[in-house]
Parts: structure tokens; C-alpha cells; sequence
């Protein structure tokens, strides 16, 4: 018997005690000083439950279990939801700082009707038997003029005769324009970024031309509560917006917006996808990030009302009191996400769409796609990559996202490492109050 490979052990932030979390056994605990010298130095008076919590184990009925998580994790991914992405168009009427997709063909045509007709055929015959939903991407789709307004309408139109839900990824200046076509929609979230408040908003997030926008998009955020339409407002962090994540999250609960049902937050990290930003000093890494981001917890402790932030898994386990299933891929690109075009080219997700050389085939004028490229998207997990075969982390990380992966190292089975051990230490030290 020996200590199990998943074991992630480590010490908790701002205190003597540590932490072992194990996913393939589903369990995790907190040890005090003397219970965690007997553990390392195997010197346990009460060894059968570490057997039985799967810390000590015989290795090969660990990988026997190993085996069959992962091929239940197959099984569950190939039901789960899909997430079908439609682009009408990369065009968009703000100037952001950092925006990843600045260097794409930003054509101002709009969607013909017979793209969307094919998109929805496509949707017919591929995911048939799935369950899945349409999520309305850009560039930014609610531009507001009539044709544009008209796309969007048939769009939305295509999901209702299917009886599928929508949401939209939109940067909320023109919410009050759109508001009336949302409510035909059956809609599952609007995601709006909103990058501090109206000063630091207003520097990053600009309208073409510079005129600020954060005034009509916290219009917009009333006006999408006041009608009942789920929000996720987004805010991207980096090293030159994170201090104002407090008056940020201040501005909110002064709002009353924290208090809706219908309201919930994400923090993204700024980073480098596709091509290098003009001023990437002010990125950082995530370890980085998610450090500043317990500091100001700690100081102001009123942001947990606006945002609690994962930790990894670590907010997980104190929302829920278990572990999440084990995380074999945590890229569902070309799997359980999908993303589509107005040139009528498919892709694997988000971070690809509309980047020339990422394309995965064609849906019109005629249905073409690349077997050998979507296989290679369809097979990259932890098994595929090697850094992830020794790395006691896998199974929180999932090999991170595909897509970074490959900007960075040119392969698609590379990792895109996640410091999930040190953010355990932060997030359990912050949650856990023992």
C-alpha cells in the first residue's frame, strides 16, 4: 500500500493545517500539524481510513478505478448538453484595449439568410439526437441597425421553432434596442463584460470613436432584471482593473442587482490568445490573479456578496459539501461545443472562431470537414498529453484549454498547466472556517 498518486496535499493559506483532496476517491479533508507528520512520515494510528478515503491505496486497484471513472466520464460526456455557437459577423462597435480578436478580417457584411437557413440544417441532421442550446456570438451581434437587428430576429426565430434555448454574448451597450426581440426568445443568459466601474470601465471598454460605455451598459443590466432575463456580467481582470474590483462589487449591491436570482458574475483572466497584446505587462499569470483577488477578499469581504471566486475546485466543495466528478477534459472543443460562422466555417469553440488556419471544415455553401483535425480535437484529454501522465493535479485541471495550448506551443496535445494545488491553498484557506 502506498500513497495514492491524486493526492493533492499541500498546506493552507494562513495557517498550520493542510488540506488532501483526492478526486478519483471523491473525498478531502483538513489535517492539523500532528495528524499531517503521521501521514507524511507513514506513521498513521488510524491508517484503514486513509485506505478507505482512497489517500492510501494499492496501485493497481487504483488504476482499475482510474479506468472506470474515465470511461464513465466518456460515457456522460457523449449525452451531455451541446453548446452551439453562431457568429453573424466579427464586426463590433467598441475599441476594446485587449481585444484577442482585433486582427481578424472584421468584414461589415451582414449574415445572409441562407447562411443562418444552412446553420439550422446543419443543427438538424448533426446534433439530432442531442441536447443542446444556441449561443449568439460576435464580434458584437446586437449592432443596431435594421438588417443586423433582422439577422439576429431569424436567428432567434430558428431556436424557437426548435423549441431551443439561446444566450448571448454580448458587450450590453445596446440591450435597450434588443430588448424586445429577447423576449420572443426563451433565454437561458445574457453575458455582459463589465471591467470596474464607470472610470476604469469606461478607459478599457470603449466605444469606437472613445466615447465611454459604461452608463448605457448598466442601463441595460436594469433593463434585462426589470424583464426577467437571466444575466452573467463578466468582468476581465488584469493588473490595471483588479483594484477596483471592491467599488465594482460596492456599485452592484447599491444597485440591488446581487440580490436578483436572475444575476450571477464570472471573473475571466486577461491573457494572450492568437497574437501578442500591444501592452502585455499588465497581465497576469493566474496564480497571479487569483492572489490579488484573495488579498482584496480578504480586506473587503462585502465582494463575496458580488463574486465568489472558484479557487479551483475549492468553492465547489464548501458550496456543495462533496468533490466534483473527476475532470479527465477540460476542453470541450469539438465535443460538447461547437462554433460557427457567418462565412459558413465551423470550428471548435470560441477561442477559434474566425481565427484563419482554425477552421475544422464548412457548413455552406456545402458541408466539408476536416475528419483527421476534428479527431485529433476529439481525442486530446489527459490520456493524449504527456506532461499530464506524472501530474498529481490532472484530474482538477482537465489539461486546461486546447486552444491555448496550441498558441503557445503549436500543439494541440500540450498542456495548458493550471496551479490548482495553489489554489486550493487560497480558496480552502479562504472558505474553510474550522
Amino acid at each position: 500500500m502506498e500513497h495514492s498518486k491524486h493526492n493533492i496535499f499541500s498546506k493552507v493559506a494562513n495557517s498550520e493545517n493542510y488540506f488532501i483532496v483526492n478526486l478519483l476517491s471523491g473525498q478531502a479533508d483538513i489535517l492539523e500539524p500532528d495528524e499531517t507528520k503521521r501521514f507524511i512520515d507513514n506513521k498513521l494510528t488510524n491508517k484503514q481510513v486513509y485506505i478507505d478515503k482512497g489517500y492510501i491505496v494499492d496501485p493497481k486497484e487504483e488504476e482499475k478505478l482510474f479506468k472506470k471513472k474515465y470511461l464513465d466520464f466518456i460515457d456522460d460526456r457523449d449525452s451531455d448538453e451541446v453548446q452551439l455557437f453562431f457568429t453573424p459577423w466579427y464586426t463590433c462597435n467598441f475599441d476594446c484595449s485587449y481585444c484577442f480578436q482585433d486582427e481578424y478580417t472584421n468584414q461589415n457584411d451582414d449574415v445572409k439568410d441562407e447562411v443562418i437557413e444552412a446553420f439550422f440544417s446543419y443543427v438538424d441532421t448533426k446534433f439530432a439526437d442531442r441536447k443542446k442550446y444556441i449561443t449568439i456570438f460576435g464580434g458584437e451581434p446586437f449592432l443596431n441597425t435594421p438588417s443586423k437587428k433582422a439577422s439576429i430576429q431569424k436567428v432567434i426565430d430558428g431556436a424557437n421553432q426548435r423549441k431551443l434555448d439561446i444566450a448571448v454574448v454580448t458587450n450590453g451597450y445596446n440591450i435597450a434596442e434588443f430588448i424586445d426581440i429577447l423576449k420572443t426568445a426563451n433565454v437561458r443568459e445574457i453575458q455582459i463584460t463589465v471591467d470596474g466601474t464607470k472610470e476604469v470601465h469606461d478607459s478599457r471598454r470603449m466605444l469606437k470613436g472613445g466615447q465611454g460605455s459604461f452608463e448605457n451598459i448598466a442601463k441595460g443590466v436594469d433593463l434585462l432584471l426589470e424583464n426577467n432575463i437571466p444575466l452573467n456580467m463578466r468582468m476581465i481582470v488584469d493588473k490595471d482593473n483588479v483594484k477596483n474590483l471592491p467599488e465594482l462589487a460596492q456599485f452592484a449591491i447599491e444597485k440591488g442587482w446581487t440580490k436578483s436570482p436572475l444575476f450571477k458574475t464570472a471573473l475571466g483572466r486577461n491573457y494572450e490568445l492568437h497574437h501578442c497584446q500591444t501592452h502585455n505587462k499588465r497581465l497576469f499569470q493566474r496564480i497571479e490573479m487569483y492572489q490579488e483577488i484573495y488579498d482584496i477578499v480578504k480586506k473587503h469581504p462585502e465582494v463575496l456578496e458580488f463574486h465568489k471566486p472558484s479557487f479551483s475546485i475549492a468553492k465547489f466543495i464548501f458550496e456543495n459539501g462533496e468533490l466534483p466528478n473527476p475532470l479527465f477534459d477540460s476542453c470541450s472543443g469539438a465535443k460538447t461545443e461547437w462554433a460557427f460562422d457567418y462565412t459558413g466555417r465551423v470550428y471548435s469553440c470560441t477561442a477559434t472562431v474566425g481565427n484563419m488556419g482554425d477552421e475544422l471544415g464548412t457548413f455552406y455553401p456545402k458541408i466539408e470537414l476536416n475528419e483527421d483535425l476534428i479527431e485529433e480535437w476529439e481525442e486530446r484529454d489527459i490520456l493524449s498529453i504527456e506532461k499530464c501522465s506524472s501530474c498529481s493535479v490532472k484530474l482538477a485541471c482537465g489539461g486546461g484549454c486546447a486552444a491555448i495550448a496550441k498558441s503557445r506551443t503549436g500543439k494541440l496535445h500540450s498542456e495548458d498547466c493550471r496551479p490548482v494545488k495553489e489554489l486550493l491553498e487560497l480558496g480552502i484557506g479562504l472558505y474553510h472556517k474550522g
